[in-house]
């Protein structure tokens, strides 16, 4: 994620956009206090567990991995729209409310991903919940015009790699 997060910056940048201030790469530590930040207070542990420690399995036991992602990511999606109304809360300004729910959409499929493919872990997609806020608090691709866009169309093309690899049925690799 933060490669992809990276690059949607990076192209924004490119398309036009000016470069937000990136303060976090000129102190380090930052990186590290936000990471544990992100972590315990930032969502990934109050959600991880919720999201697809409980409901995951239970969509994937009616449903396949992708309309289960597809599911789980729409109700993900609308449990932030309270963000978009809380005063402080200026990094989704520049995001349309249908645009973060389908971004959380490809995302939730993205996490299923790693969900199926490490036997369950909810350390893997705790991490990797983290490391995608991060990634934003690092290179602030939706602090841009285009970075959010670009972002999503990202998340995009990746998941359309891993439907076509891992198929949509369980998305993982079969031995």
């Amino acid at each position: 994620m933060p490669f992809l997060v990276g690059l949607s910056l990076l192209l924004a940048v490119l398309l036009g956009d000016p470069l937000p201030e990136l303060f976090a790469l000129s102190q380090p530590i930052i990186i590290v206090i936000a990471f544990f930040y992100i972590l315990f207070l930032g969502g990934p542990l109050e959600e991880e567990f919720g999201w697809r420690g409980y409901a995951l399995d239970r969509l994937q036991m009616k449903f396949n991995a992708l309309i289960s992602s597809v599911i789980l990511g729409i109700i993900w999606g609308l449990w932030h729209i309270p963000l978009f109304f809380m005063p402080g809360q200026d990094i989704y300004r520049n995001v349309p409310i249908l645009g973060f729910i389908a971004g959380a959409v490809f995302l939730s499929i993205l996490f299923t991903w790693i969900y199926n493919n490490t036997g369950g872990s909810i350390l893997a997609v705790l991490l990797f919940h983290t490391t995608s806020n991060l990634a934003q608090f690092v290179f602030p691709a939706i602090a841009t015009t285009w970075g959010g866009l670009i972002s999503v169309i990202l998340n995009v093309v990746v998941v359309v790699i891993i439907i076509f690899v891992y198929g949509a049925k369980r998305m993982i690799r079969e031995k």
